[in-house]
């Protein structure tokens, strides 16, 4: 293959980009978005802002802008994609949706290589993921990532193995301090009025390391009324993929599971991860442009009918059944690509303050990106890490013995933050300790 032929024309590029130029010239330039974007206000850099990212954006649209210009590179590779801006613009720009656009272009003008392609490379290959997993799965278990994250040094060249140990280690079941009894009076048996049926997104992170928060939200969900239908067929929802700027990728694994879930017959499609719920109300986004490859329709009824866990559980204003004691001082941390993705605020607070004895606080401010950003924090290691050391920082200043998130990415960021500066502060998923509850209660064991 020639250079040329490997390498898409810088016109083309740009054409592809232009194609979005209603979107684009939607922002203003009134600059709300500069203090809520944590790239800015560490860097200081009008770059490193939304509101730089989409002048460059425009730049290659123009034509003005090679998109394989290093500054076009690396200022939308340094972007979070936490979407904080979104929920601050007065003018609407879609930015989440340009982003996965100009990262398109910057990857199709200088593809990736390194960790990040081989991570989607094997995400998409299934069973190469699933040994990968299975052995990190093993170093949890035996204790070796825990010990490589507390033993390893912190010299420049071993920073990412420690904290990619760390987060491993991370990613391992929350207990409850031994201070807390293990049981509860158990509550009076109550009857629950069937509230239709849903289908659960597994996923693929979440299956392989946090499965048991799959395990959980079915629980959950039954104990609360409602019919949980297996799906065979679905897969990873696309969603790391579509932030990397595989957008080709992330609609082939879109087209599966909009073809999975139609089939089911559900009600709702129920996702636990904040950043799979977010892509998958996205779907139809996702396919915009991609007309007769893709039944639009349905692709719109799908997105439709994604709820994030906690909105299906929290639903109407309604608590979820309330389970036994658990009287314990929680600090909630709201996933960026649930707050700001899916302008998802109360439902995963309803749902904690539902658990009875539990002492719920919120993560000063919370509304900030812990780092992760999918691969962000392995990727650019001092910047991530120096996000995340300011959200371990507010999470330690709340004095709680448990932080609650609904992302598995959250979930290892600020876990590994916490672990590797020595504190004993647990992490967990919000339906997690709603099912300890129900354990303690004895829910399960009346059905």
């Amino acid at each position: 293959m020639t250079p040329t032929e490997a390498t898409p024309r810088p016109e083309s590029l740009s054409a592809a980009l232009a194609a979005h130029d209603d979107r684009l010239s939607n922002c203003v330039h009134c600059g709300f978005c500069l203090p809520a974007c944590p790239t800015y206000t560490r860097l200081g850099d009008e770059a490193d802002s939304p509101r730089g990212r989409l002048y460059l954006m425009r730049a290659v649209a123009e034509g003005r802008l090679d998109p394989g210009s290093d500054a076009f590179q690396r200022h939308i590779d340094c972007c979070l994609g936490c979407r904080a801006c979104e929920t601050v613009c007065p003018s609407g720009v879609e930015y989440g949706f340009l982003l996965e656009r100009a990262r398109e272009v910057a990857d199709r003008a200088r593809p990736r290589r390194g960790a990040p392609a081989l991570l989607l490379a094997m995400i998409r290959s299934g069973p190469l993921f699933t040994v990968w997993m299975w052995g990190a799965r093993a170093l949890r278990a035996t204790g070796l990532a825990a010990l490589a994250a507390n033993r390893l040094p912190s010299w420049r060249g071993l920073r990412q193995v420690r904290l990619g140990a760390a987060m491993l280690a991370a990613s391992a079941p929350w207990r409850a301090p031994s201070t807390v009894g293990r049981h509860g009076s158990a509550v009076s048996a109550t009857a629950v009025a069937p509230r239709g049926k849903v289908a659960v997104l597994f996923g693929c992170i979440q299956d392989q390391l946090f499965r048991r928060v799959n395990e959980a939200t079915v629980r959950v969900l039954e104990a609360n009324g409602w019919e949980v239908v297996p799906v065979l067929g679905q897969g990873c929802c696309g969603a790391l993929h579509a932030h990397a700027g595989r957008l080709t990728e992330a609609r082939e694994m879109a087209r599966r599971n909009v073809e999975a879930f139609r089939a089911s017959g559900v009600d709702f499609i129920v996702a636990n991860a904040a950043g799979c719920g977010a892509a998958m109300k996205d779907y139809s986004h996702l396919m915009d442009g991609e007309a007769g490859q893709y039944d639009s329709d349905q692709v719109h009824a799908f997105s439709e009918r994604v709820r994030d866990v906690s909105e299906i559980l929290a639903s109407g204003g309604k608590a979820p059944v309330s389970g036994g004691p658990l009287p314990i001082r929680v600090a909630y941390d709201p996933p960026c690509h649930l707050l700001h993705g899916q302008r998802v605020a109360e439902p995963p607070k309803t749902l904690l303050r539902a658990i009875p004895g539990l002492e719920l606080t919120s993560v000063p401010r919370g509304e900030e990106c812990c780092g992760g950003a999918g691969v962000y924090g392995i990727t650019h290691p001092d910047l991530g890490g120096q996000i995340g050391g300011d959200k371990v920082s507010a999470v330690l200043e709340t004095g709680a013995v448990v932080v609650a998130t609904g992302n598995p990415g959250c979930a290892m960021q600020i876990g590994a933050g916490l672990r590797l500066r020595g504190s004993d502060v647990g992490v967990a998923h919000p339906v997690e300790l709603l099912d300890e509850s129900y354990r303690r209660g004895g829910l399960y064991a009346k059905r």
